[in-house]
């Protein structure tokens, strides 16, 4: 959702060829497949296309490779900070909803995780898509003004 997501708004303020946007998880238990098809259903109904998406797993030569790396929850943080191999790049480490701290509260979500709703019901897909809109809305407002200043 949230690469989507994030492509979208940098595409839609013309700064999609500015920013490298991938996903990945912690895991290898998915690689290859699409997203589940109620995170596709999620997205199309807000206009997104989440179709093309394939999942693949990080790895800690990917810290080279990226300026953030945006974790969902916790366990994923504690995960991507282990296997960074320097402060620098567990300085990269960053929890989604720490980019706006009012939206999980505003979402009926405690804490700083973003839920997982793999056993929940299509309703929580929505509101996890509510809580990725709203703090990628947040992630790309602070990197933008850097984005519009370019390559220093």
């Amino acid at each position: 959702m949230a690469e989507t997501v994030l492509r979208s708004i940098a595409d839609a303020a013309g700064h999609g060829d500015d920013l490298v946007i991938t996903s990945a998880g912690t895991g290898d238990w998915h690689v290859g497949e699409g997203a589940d098809p109620r995170t596709v259903t999620a997205l199309e109904a807000r206009g997104y296309d989440g179709s093309r998406h394939r999942a693949k797993q990080f790895g800690a030569d990917d810290f080279a490779r990226h300026d953030l790396v945006v974790a969902f929850d916790r366990g994923q943080e504690r995960i991507l900070r282990a296997w960074a191999s320097n402060d620098a790049d567990r300085s990269k480490v960053q929890l989604l909803l720490s980019f706006d701290p009012t939206v999980a509260p505003r979402n009926g979500v405690e804490g700083t995780d973003v839920p997982d709703p793999y056993y929940s019901d299509a309703a929580m897909f929505d509101t996890v898509l509510d809580l990725v809109e709203q703090s990628c809305t947040a992630l790309f407002r602070q990197i933008e003004p850097a984005l519009r200043k370019g390559p220093s």
